[in-house]
């Protein structure tokens, strides 16, 4: 049965105007629709890559810092750096072992390399590059 389904990615936020800038404009997504009327703020639909994304407003805001959302892509350095000429501010990367090496906002592990920034809502995203190992 799930086998069947297609799966969205639900982001919380706040500014449903400020987040679909950053969501079409810097990530480079599509605006599929928006709530309309007393939903217009509440809720909107997009389409980044192949995924559905939709974006939230909830009426609590969740304090979290693991990352919900993964851009998983073919390059990474010239993902971030795309994202980086927008204006996108990526966290200083982490150490996660000894054999991590670090270089600007990438961590390279022996399963893939990884990166974290913030959208305009404060959710933590993650981009991962994969090696094939994993």
């Amino acid at each position: 049965m799930a086998a069947r389904a297609q799966l969205a990615t639900l982001i919380p936020i706040r500014n449903m105007s400020r987040a679909i800038k950053f969501y079409t404009k810097a990530v480079g997504g599509k605006l599929e629709d928006r709530g309309t009327g007393q939903m217009r703020n509440f809720w909107a639909s997009l389409t980044i890559g192949d995924t559905p994304v939709w974006l939230v407003t909830p009426e609590k805001r969740e304090k979290r810092t693991l990352a919900y959302s993964v851009f998983i892509v073919k390059n990474i350095k010239g993902f971030v750096a795309g994202l980086q000429k927008k204006g996108v501010k990526f966290q200083r990367a982490a150490r996660m072992g000894p054999e991590t090496k670090v270089v600007g906002p990438i961590a390279y592990d022996s399963g893939g390399a990884s990166a974290f920034f913030k959208d305009t809502e404060g959710n933590v995203l993650m981009v991962f590059q994969s090696t094939g190992r994993m």
